[in-house]
């Protein structure tokens, strides 16, 4: 598949997902991004237009860590909610960003679950 076709797709099905998903400031959204190398996870309350929490494997503390890009993922979610439940955010509603929810994306998922986020 041609890369602009694949990117494209992609966003077609992530502007139907937010169609449908959006965090507000009792339940905010956890978003992910994913590139090639790194992947990032942020917690948005979108009716304010802000983000609560931020989290990727570019943070010093997630880059030092050997493992896989998995490994480094669930590294992030459970980084992310972290930040977030010190800022007493517990439950999130997920955004998989268009991607599948498998592999690096259901990793951050169950970091996230592990660090005590409900969805």
């Amino acid at each position: 598949m041609n890369g602009k076709v694949k990117t494209a797709r992609r966003q077609r099905i992530r502007f139907n997902i937010r169609k449908n998903v959006s965090g507000t400031a009792t339940k905010p959204r956890l978003s992910v991004f994913r590139s090639n190398t790194d992947i990032y996870a942020q917690i948005i309350d979108d009716v304010n237009g802000v983000t609560i929490a931020a989290a990727s494997t570019k943070d010093k503390d997630i880059k030092a860590q050997a493992g896989t890009k998995s490994e480094k993922s669930k590294l992030v979610g459970a980084a992310v909610a972290r930040k977030a439940v010190e800022l007493g955010v517990t439950g999130v509603i997920f955004d998989r960003g268009g991607y599948l929810y498998h592999g690096r994306v259901k990793s951050v998922a169950d970091g996230a679950r592990e660090g005590g986020l409900q969805f």
